[in-house]
């Protein structure tokens, strides 16, 4: 489905003389001290605030301490603002350290493809709707959120503004920073594609979940890895790989949560994962689900019939759209 490499090697390519495999160690390095720090700075001011304030309203502070604030509405949110963090680190390893523009992160023309963008979005809430079908079927628990519709669609800009700065940064981390200056140093795609996917994936470990759980999860995490980088392969752009993982958090976020910890803005949640009852075989169907949804975005986005195929930026750029 891919026959010509061509806007993946312009875009490996772009990278510089100073994409060296220590200066990305040093970039990676900035980058995590700043998103830690602005995680400290921001939940722990956020969290002091959002206490002072109850107090001053003469309202009970939440049950929990922190655990309890970051579950609340305020605390999700905050939350999300704390991945500002990534994209400060990566302008100041860009600028100070590889010597270039944080744009030339995006693709070929340094900015984010309109259409890669649209059509990855459609098509993972396209695919997020038949695994929400199937995880029915499979455990029919589904319950109307506790948000009223009102909050909701108050709430609705913000969480679409900070879910998009969340998986924004996330993605111009693992699919344009190590992605493209791995590839820039070694051709091998078993270094360049697998290293960021794996790190990227076991970011999504949760201590509270079962191991069969998290086996799952992780398998899932993984084929929606591939995904992600096969359209930054196939296009050269991070357009499609943005609008796709924007389109899998909003639809846990905003429309059918499986975390207990963040469904605060969800009108329905299920069973939650991080529950007890899960059996191995529950876990397996989950995986399954999850790596068949994966494959079949990969088709909506890379098949040469699909309305929805995705299509590569020209080596100069001048396309992007």
């Amino acid at each position: 489905m891919i026959s010509d490499p061509a806007a993946f090697e312009h875009y490996r390519n772009t990278a510089n003389e100073k994409t060296t495999l220590p200066r990305l160690v040093l970039g990676t390095g900035i980058v995590v001290l700043f998103w830690a720090a602005t995680t400290v700075v921001v939940l722990l001011g956020g969290t002091y605030a959002f206490f002072a304030w109850r107090t001053a309203q003469g309202a009970a502070a939440p049950a929990g301490g922190m655990q309890g604030f970051l579950a609340s509405p305020v605390g999700i949110l905050t939350a999300l603002a704390s991945f500002a963090g990534i994209w400060i680190g990566l302008w100041i390893a860009m600028r100070w350290v590889h010597g270039e523009k944080l744009s030339a992160l995006l693709g070929n023309s340094r900015r984010i493809s309109r259409s890669g963008f649209a059509k990855g979005l459609t098509a993972v809430l396209v695919t997020s709707l038949v695994s929400e079908v199937l995880l029915y079927l499979m455990q029919p628990e589904i319950a109307r959120g506790s948000i009223a519709l009102s909050s909701w669609l108050l709430f609705l800009i913000p969480i679409l503004a900070l879910t998009f700065l969340q998986t924004s940064s996330e993605e111009v981390l693992f699919r344009g920073y190590l992605l493209r200056g791995l590839a820039y140093r070694f051709r091998s795609p078993l270094i360049w594609a697998l290293l960021p996917g794996l790190l990227f994936t076991s970011l999504h470990w949760s201590p509270s979940s079962s191991a069969a759980i998290n086996a799952s999860v992780l398998a899932s995490i993984a084929a929606f890895a591939l995904l992600l980088t096969l359209v930054v392969y196939a296009t050269g752009n991070l357009g499609a790989a943005l609008g796709a993982h924007l389109g899998n958090n909003l639809t846990g976020f905003l429309l059918i949560s499986h975390q207990e910890s963040y469904n605060s803005f969800a009108l329905f949640t299920a069973r939650p994962l991080e529950g007890p009852g899960w059996a191995t075989s529950d876990a397996v169907l989950i995986a399954m689900i999850g790596i068949a949804c994966s494959l079949l975005t990969i088709l909506l986005l890379l098949h040469p019939r699909s309305p929805l195929r995705v299509s590569a930026e020209p080596a100069d750029g001048t396309k992007a759209t």
